[in-house]
Parts: structure tokens; C-alpha cells; sequence
């Protein structure tokens, strides 16, 4: 039977996170997730990396100077898939006042120890390209940083370098139950090939919307967290430039409008409470007219429901702190450690993907009294897979200028995906036809094959919408030709 210090539930960004901090400190580490990494809430996110500047008015100070922070440290160490992005603010008659505003702006800019982002400023919208597709009536705001990310990618590298240190990943692997042998773990777990058991010293219960599940399936009392449900619409393209908006809502709410993929804007998230199914949650009428209606009181071109290219929802695993309502539920992590007689188990509530990193550091630090040979925390400075790059617009060039006959979109779109990892994707290859058969939207065997060799990737759904986010550029016909490519690879 394997053994374990830590068994870790659960292959979202926490869980990833964690396993990738534990392996590089010398522990031994295995990952369970029941479908593929970052298959629900870590792929669904609003693809930010930022502080939260909405967090502020419920005086969350602490977590806004710890995401501001960690901004930052995951721009330096992942700059292949964390990008700066510029926020543009309208200020709408009876929103916030303009004397909040600039307070929250300034704790934004100063809270967190900011270096590599420019601050805010006032802007003047009428006239101006940033006021362009707004209405008319909309005539200020102000700017501010923050940065976009490849969500579900940050998810794979950390579960990439956890490997390359030593960790074991098991996609598609189920816990079946758990049972405590004095001070140790035996579990069971489940995968295509049967059943197995193995022996851990600590169980990290980071299962997401599935933790109190894994609470029950060992016999302790589950502690449910507080289901939120968040959905996104991607649509046309609503404005030109590489820009994004923060728009204010009369319920006090606020919905991003993000560029996507080039040719689509990410309108999100809204917030409220989830009790269905959740493998597959998805957006209702209700959440897609609430959308609409917050772009259409700022844009001069209407937005309506059946101009929606793509939705998809996820479930945060929030906190329960006993806020009337959804939105203001706390976004701040809560580690549950169950140090009771026998086997450990550390139980992890809510949290944002920001601030997933500081949460596996917190982590270990709460387990560190039971494994006295555990390494001091070393993540926040260690680049992630292929984010060993100082200057990415130089390193975009570079990867243009070694390798031409990709074109200047695709080796954008490679060189942000797999960084300095792009040398061993592309091998010895030296045109396009050497890269194998084309799915759609630059998609060739030679990357699917990558994919499933070295990132864990099964089923046409892993590569499209998580591992490439190339979804929206292939068509149904590219999609089965790749389905039949992964069967004939798999026989």
C-alpha cells in the first residue's frame, strides 16, 4: 500500500496550490479529483487576478492587502498567463460618490506595496477612446490595474510543478471513504481501473462545493459551506481596445465587461445562493437579463439575451458568515483543522483565486507542528512552469522570430499558454505541416498530443474549454474530428 503525508481531495487551484508548496518542501504528496483539474469553480472564475476593490466597503482590509500582494508575486512568477489588465470605472449619476471612490482607489493603490502596476486616475470619458462605446450621458470616471489570468492553466501549472517535485496526480479518481487507523489515514480510493487503497498521515479536505461531502465520507459531522452560484456571458465584442470596465449597478453590485478571446467581451458574475446540482450548474433567464441590463446602462449599443455566445456558472464553496445576502458573503478563506484524537484532517472554506498561493502557505503553516521534516514556505518567488521570463512582449518576439511559420496570432496565443515549456511542445518541428492536423483556431495534433502526454488532458471538453480555451474558435466539425483523434490515440 503507498503512503502519504498528505492526501490532498480535490483538483481545483486550492488543492493544486497546496500539493505544489507541500512537494517542493520535501513532503510526500497525492491528488485526488473525481473529474479533470480545474473541471468546475477554478475554471469559472472571471479570469482576474486582483484585490478586490468592491471588498472594501465590507471593511475586508485584510484580504484586499493580502490579494494586492499576491497580485504582484503571481505577476512576476506567471507572466506567460497573468497579464496586466486597465480598468476603466464610469461613474454613473447616483452611484457611489466621487469622494468614496477616490478613498477606495487610493487604499487600492497602497494597501498591497504596488510596483509594477500604474495607480489610479480621474478620466474624462466624453471624447475620449475609453468613452467611445459608452453613452453619452456616462462623461467620468477613473482608471485603475489589475490583472487577468488563464484560470483553469494556473490550475495545471501548479499541478505541474507539484509533480516535477515529486507529487503524484490522479484525475478522475474518487475518494470512496476514509477511515482512521490510529494516527494515520487509510483511504479508498476509485478509478476507471478499480479500486485501490492507500496510507496518509494528514487528509487535506479541499474538495470546493464537495467539502462537507468529504467531511461525511470519513464520518465527521459535515460543515457545509454556503453555496454561491456566479455565471458569466461571453458575447460579441462590445468594445474596441485591450481595456476593461467596472460597472457600477443600482443594487450595489458590480459586473465586469473583460475583452475575451479577441473577438468577445466576459460580462460577470452575478451572486446568489445555490442549492442544485453541483457538476452542472448553469446560468437561468434571470441571471442573463441581470447582465444585459447592467451593460446596457452604460453602452450605446444594446445588449440582448439572444446575442450570448457562451455562459457558464460555478459554485463558490464560501464561508457561512452570516450575511443577509449572497453578495456579501466574505470572499476570505477559513482552514478547519480537526486536531482531535487520531489522523489529522485540515478542512478548507471559500477563499478567491488570487490569494490561493498565501492559502497554501496558511495551510501548512496550521500543519506544520505534525511534520516537524516539512521545509520552510518557498513559493513566492519560484516561477511556475514556463513563467522563467522577464519581459513577455520580448519573449513573444523571440518565440515569433525562432519559429515564423507559426504567424504572429498563434505564437501570441502559444507563447502565453506554455511560456518557455513552448521549446518542448515544438520539438524539432519546422513548419506547420510537421505540427500534424488542424482542429480550428490553430489547434494541431501536435499540441493535443502534448496535452494528454504532459497535462493530464482526456476528453476534447479538457482541451477546448480548459486547456486552450479554444472553445468558441472550433467548430462542431473540428470537434469531432478531435474526438476521433483521441479515441485513435487512446486505442
Amino acid at each position: 500500500m503507498a503512503c502519504y503525508d498528505l492526501l490532498i481531495i480535490g483538483g481545483g487551484i486550492n488543492g493544486a496550490g497546496i500539493a505544489r508548496d507541500a512537494a517542493g518542501r520535501g513532503l510526500s504528496v497525492l491528488l485526488v479529483e473525481k473529474d479533470d483539474l480545474a473541471a468546475h469553480t477554478s475554471s469559472a472564475s472571471t479570469k482576474l487576478i486582483h484585490g478586490g476593490l468592491r471588498y472594501l466597503e465590507y471593511y475586508e482590509f485584510r484580504l484586499v492587502r493580502e490579494a494586492l500582494i499576491e497580485r504582484e508575486r503571481l505577476l512576476a512568477i506567471a507572466p506567460h498567463i497573468i497579464r496586466p489588465l486597465t480598468f476603466i470605472l464610469p461613474r454613473p449619476e447616483g452611484g457611489r460618490p466621487g469622494w468614496l471612490i477616490r478613498i477606495g482607489l487610493f487604499l487600492y493603490d497602497h494597501l498591497g506595496g504596488r510596483k509594477r502596476l500604474p495607480g489610479s486616475a480621474p478620466v474624462r470619458l466624453a471624447g475620449n477612446a475609453y468613452g467611445a462605446p459608452l453613452r453619452p450621458e456616462v462623461r467620468y470616471g477613473y482608471s485603475y490595474a489589475d490583472c487577468r489570468v488563464d484560470d483553469a492553466r494556473l490550475v495545471v501549472l501548479n499541478a505541474l510543478d507539484a509533480q516535477a517535485r515529486g507529487a503524484d496526480i490522479a484525475t478522475r479518481t474518487t475518494l470512496v471513504s476514509a477511515t482512521r487507523q490510529g494516527d494515520r489515514w487509510t483511504a479508498t480510493l476509485r478509478d476507471a481501473h478499480g479500486q485501490r487503497q492507500v496510507e496518509a498521515g494528514t487528509l487535506v479536505n479541499a474538495a470546493g462545493p464537495w467539502v462537507a461531502d468529504v467531511l461525511g465520507a470519513v464520518g465527521d459531522a459535515p460543515d457545509a459551506p454556503r453555496l454561491v452560484k456566479g455565471s458569466h456571458i461571453v458575447v460579441p465584442r462590445l468594445f474596441d481596445g485591450d481595456h476593461a470596465y467596472l460597472l457600477q449597478n443600482p443594487d450595489g453590485r458590480i459586473v465586469f465587461a473583460i475583452p475575451y478571446q479577441h473577438r468577445f467581451t466576459l460580462v460577470g458574475t452575478t451572486d446568489i445562493p445555490f442549492s442544485g446540482d453541483r457538476d452542472r450548474p448553469a446560468i437561468d433567464d434571470d441571471e442573463v437579463a441581470y447582465l444585459c441590463d447592467s451593460v446596457n446602462r452604460y453602452f450605446a449599443r444594446p445588449l440582448q439575451p439572444e446575442d450570448v455566445a457562451w455562459s457558464y456558472s460555478g459554485i463558490r464553496p464560501l464561508h457561512d458568515d452570516g450575511a443577509s445576502n449572497a453578495a456579501a458573503v466574505t470572499r476570505d478563506y477559513v482552514l478547519a483543522l480537526d486536531e482531535g484524537p487520531g489522523a489529522r484532517m485540515l478542512s478548507v472554506f471559500g477563499g478567491k483565486i488570487t490569494t490561493y498561493r498565501r492559502l497554501a502557505e496558511h495551510a501548512l503553516e496550521k500543519l506544520a507542528p505534525h511534520l516537524p521534516a516539512m521545509g520552510r514556505p518557498w513559493t513566492d518567488e519560484a516561477p511556475l512552469p514556463g513563467g522563467d521570463i522577464a519581459d513577455i512582449a520580448a519573449f513573444e518576439a523571440e518565440v515569433l522570430g525562432r519559429w515564423p511559420w507559426l504567424g504572429a496570432p498563434l505564437a501570441a496565443r502559444l507563447a502565453g499558454a506554455y511560456g518557455t515549456r513552448l521549446a518542448d511542445l515544438i520539438g524539432e518541428r519546422q513548419d506547420m505541416a510537421a505540427m500534424g492536423a488542424e482542429f480550428g483556431g490553430g489547434l494541431t495534433a501536435r499540441e493535443v498530443d502534448w496535452l494528454v502526454a504532459h497535462e493530464w488532458a482526456r476528453t476534447a471538453e479538457d482541451i477546448l474549454w480548459r486547456r486552450t480555451k479554444l472553445g468558441l474558435a472550433v467548430d462542431p466539425a473540428g470537434v469531432a474530428r478531435l474526438e476521433r483523434h483521441l479515441r485513435r490515440e487512446e486505442g
